[in-house]
């Protein structure tokens, strides 16, 4: 029977990062045989995979990557099963570790396919699974180019990237500032402008659906009835329905005693209002059009417009 030391078990540990015991029971069965015991270890690994593939992977590490000249960057999630194992520094430098590959491939199918010191990414996950005793796998994937490229993550469970159009002063401020808003908010467009008619009139008739359907609970139960929109778009907002809505405001104003002398002081507030209320689908979907996390009195556009640049892309990954 071959001799196991401690040097051998550090050497295995090293290699595969799996625990002191497995790795020396991995070497007894090899009987000390190096290459056998990896072997052992990965097939291990895959019988745990296998057993634990129907289990949700809803906790992990979003990470980021930006390559040296800020023209690409990439984002990935590591999914795990608990966050106890996604707060693993073992496991979070793993994540790092693989966004940092990332960057070199236009999709996870590229990525896992790649080698990793002699197996395929894929192969790692799975030694890995078995290590960890936890289902593990690449969730998120994203991969954006551009002029210069910043990155936000969010106490690792949300990573974003911004590309905008021109390396200017201050663009990693402003990157980070709207990968954070990406990251927080989250949007499907650059502006409002990009909706579809037909997509606008769509999520409007879904919403309507669901307020009349809740609408007729709260009235069963005496409650308080939600206002049903006319309009959730800018792009909805013609300058009939703005005409319209100041003469509304206007007779409001009147019906309230208000002097008119006052009226046009109070009348920009109250358009402004209407158009908030009645632009919900920009705010949650529209980057641009979306109220700046860290100044709510302006839009994204309008802080963008003063680095003298435009925003040619991004991306968002999240756990869960």
């Amino acid at each position: 029977m071959a001799t196991i030391t401690a040097a051998d078990v550090n050497k295995l540990r090293q290699s595969t990062g799996a625990g002191m015991m497995d790795c020396k029971k991995a070497l007894v069965e090899a009987e000390g045989d190096f290459d056998k015991a990896i072997q052992i270890l990965r097939e291990k690994g895959q019988k745990v995979a296998a057993n634990r593939s129907d289990r949700e992977s809803a906790e992990g590490a979003a990470v980021s990557f930006i390559n040296a000249d800020n023209t690409k960057g990439a984002i990935i999630t590591l999914n795990c099963e608990t966050d106890f194992v996604g707060k693993n520094e073992a496991f979070v430098a793993l994540a790092k570790d693989l966004v940092e590959r990332a960057i070199n491939f236009s999709s996870k199918e590229e990525l896992l396919a790649s080698d990793f010191n002699g197996i395929t990414v894929a192969e790692k996950l799975i030694e890995q699974t078995g290590v960890i005793g936890e289902k593990i796998e690449i969730g998120g994937f994203e991969i954006l180019e551009g002029a210069y490229v910043g990155s936000y993550v969010h106490v690792n469970k949300i990573a974003a990237l911004t590309a905008i159009s021109a390396p200017v002063a201050n663009a990693e401020a402003l990157t980070k500032d709207i990968s954070m808003q990406v990251a927080s908010m989250g949007a499907d467009t650059l502006s409002y402008k990009d909706f579809d008619p037909a997509f606008v009139e769509s999520e409007l008739a879904a919403r309507i659906a669901v307020i009349e359907k809740d609408n007729e609970e709260a009235k069963r139960l005496g409650k308080t009835l939600k206002n049903v929109p006319k309009y959730i778009s800018f792009s909805q907002l013609t300058e009939e329905v703005i005409k319209q809505a100041e003469e509304d405001a206007k007779a409001e104003l009147k019906a309230e005693g208000k002097p008119e002398q006052i009226w046009d002081k109070i009348l920009p507030g109250k358009v402004q209002r209407f158009i908030s209320d009645n632009t919900t689908l920009d705010q949650e979907k529209a980057l641009l059009d979306q109220n700046f996390i860290k100044d709510d009195s302006k839009k994204v556009g309008d802080y963008v417009k003063g680095f003298n640049v435009e925003i040619t892309g991004f991306k968002r990954v999240t756990l869960g």
